[in-house]
């Protein structure tokens, strides 16, 4: 069962106390920038915890600036589509059974469930399908996903060279290793590294945690079955959307 630290109370709340009860997940951000973009990241990976779940979700973005630019950004980073939450008032709803709000530290703090992100800043994507980013580098819109949620959402990130080298050369590295283990047996997730995975992320949202289990699949020793790799990394990728099956199929 998911599990959120309560930016208001600093005390851990159930993402979702009344099961498949409807959740509103509600990302605010304003002005274009790694910032906003970091929020509504955080707002999609919530979603997306939620959905595999079982949960219904309604996912809103709230803010009074540059709410056109960050839909164009977010839909860059694979963000799951927010409706404008600017005109729904205070008290509405349509019978949910949980609200959850996600903004920025330091942002003003609505009523309800409130998930804090920490600032970032340095390069996001540059327009529609562009996959540029600002400065002009060339740059897959999943490294930049990658880089933003490599780090603990608490602790503040600059989206410099070194931060999307790394996530570049991860996530090659992921993608060459899938499509190889693709070409082997498919075998089931196993019970141990389904647990861990579930574990981490129902931990107060914990992506990097998620993102260790899968270097310990990656590295782990021939008892673990290429074709039981591949599908431990196709089942984390339903939350990280990273696309790490992207190169299945493609010549070796």
């Amino acid at each position: 069962m998911l599990s959120l630290i309560d930016a208001r109370t600093g005390e851990p709340v159930v993402a979702a106390p009344v099961r498949r009860g409807l959740t509103r997940v509600e990302a605010h951000a304003s002005g274009y920038g790694a910032g906003s973009l970091r929020v509504l990241l955080v707002a999609d990976l919530l979603v997306r915890a939620l959905e595999l779940g079982g949960t219904p979700v309604w996912a809103l973005l709230s803010g009074e600036r540059d709410q056109a630019e960050l839909r164009v950004g977010a839909s860059a980073l694979g963000t799951h589509p927010f409706e404008d939450g600017r005109d729904l008032g205070a008290g509405a709803g349509v019978g949910e059974a949980q609200i959850l709000h996600v903004v920025e530290e330091g942002g003003r703090i609505p009523d309800g469930v409130c998930v804090a992100v920490a600032p970032a800043e340095g390069a996001v994507p540059g327009g529609p399908g562009s996959g540029r980013v600002s400065g002009g580098t060339d740059t897959d819109p999943a490294v930049l996903r990658l880089a933003l949620l490599s780090r603990p959402r608490t602790e503040p990130l600059r989206l410099d060279a070194d931060v999307l080298g790394e996530a570049r050369d991860t996530l090659a590295g992921w993608r060459r290793a899938v499509a190889e283990w693709a070409r082997r047996p498919s075998r089931p997730v196993p019970d141990e590294v389904r647990g861990r995975l579930r574990t981490a992320w129902e931990d107060d949202l914990d992506l990097p945690e998620v993102l260790r289990v899968l270097r310990w699949v990656g590295d782990a020793g021939p008892e673990l079955p290429d074709g039981a790799r591949f599908e431990s990394y196709a089942y984390a990728d339903r939350l990280l959307g990273l696309e790490l099956t992207r190169d299945v199929g493609a010549p070796a």
